[in-house]
């Protein structure tokens, strides 16, 4: 990995604890990210009419990511609902790392050496510990389950997305039109099932979540291009460095417990990161 693909996805990994911190602070998460997946939609729009389908070989992955995302909305809201943002998220975010390697040396022949997968490992490792150190595990476990499935999803889209974009004229045709469909089953959906909170003056309150939307549009086109260019493992586990400024966020802006210990852990989490940037 490039020292100037590396910096790309760490720019993308702060984007996206930001717009995750925005879907936790307030209002109801289901709504929130709808709204912020759904921006995504409406910006992806203009460049998807001007720019070709993707050819038929990347159309079964765009069918495979779109399902695995609304797969990770859901979960992910759910987790939002129950839990806390420095918890969730980083077992969200944790697992797939792990995952992804496994998918990539599956089917894209992406072998780690040794330094890549003890770096991913100890990414992984640091950011289990970030998110389980202190757990009120009988209050916290449907929190939880929906985060573990949430990352499991995370596995699945990033290796759907990573081969979709490789299988791509260009990886703009790919990104545009997965940002155009990803959010439209349960963006749709979700304004449908919720749209009592919408009449009743939640309106205003999603305002923050169109921020949201940008930052993510922008944080995962950065990813999926950069995944066209590096390992698809070694991506993944960069972006996830994003859960250290998420565990910040949570404990300093909404006051999550467990501080302390949740950042020694996020310092292993910058250590993996440091020996994955060696090892490439």
């Amino acid at each position: 990995m490039s020292p100037f693909v590396f910096a790309v996805v760490l720019a993308a990994a702060l984007l996206h604890a930001g717009w995750n911190t925005l879907v936790k602070q307030g209002g109801d998460p289901y709504l929130r990210v709808a709204v912020v997946m759904l921006t995504g939609s409406a910006l992806a729009l203009g460049p998807a009419v001007f720019l070709a389908p993707p050819p038929a070989a990347a159309w079964p992955w765009l069918a495979s990511s779109v399902l695995a995302h609304t797969v990770y909305y859901a979960t992910l809201a759910r987790g939002y609902e129950t839990g806390d943002l420095s918890q969730v998220y980083p077992i969200a975010r944790g697992l797939a790392p792990p995952l992804v390697a496994l998918g990539g040396a599956a089917f894209a022949g992406e072998h780690l050496g040794p330094g890549g997968i003890l770096a991913i490992a100890l990414v992984a490792a640091g950011i289990v510990s970030l998110a389980l150190a202190g757990s009120r595990w009988r209050r916290d476990r449907r929190a939880i389950l929906a985060a573990l499935l949430a990352g499991t999803a995370i596995a699945v889209y990033t290796l759907s997305d990573g081969l979709g974009a490789r299988a791509s004229q260009t990886p703009w045709h790919y990104i545009a039109w997965l940002f155009l469909l990803e959010a439209l089953p349960f963006g749709l959906f979700v304004l449908w099932w919720r749209r009592d909170l919408l009449l009743l003056g939640g309106r205003r309150a999603l305002l923050p979540a169109v921020g949201g939307g940008v930052m993510s549009a922008a944080a995962y086109a950065l990813v999926i291009w950069a995944m066209s260019l590096a390992p698809m493992a070694y991506v993944s586990a960069v972006r996830e460095t994003s859960v250290v400024l998420a565990a910040w966020l949570g404990i300093r802006l909404l006051g999550e417990p467990f501080g302390r210990i949740r950042l020694i852990s996020a310092g292993i989490v910058t250590l993996g990161v440091v020996l994955l940037h060696l090892a490439r």
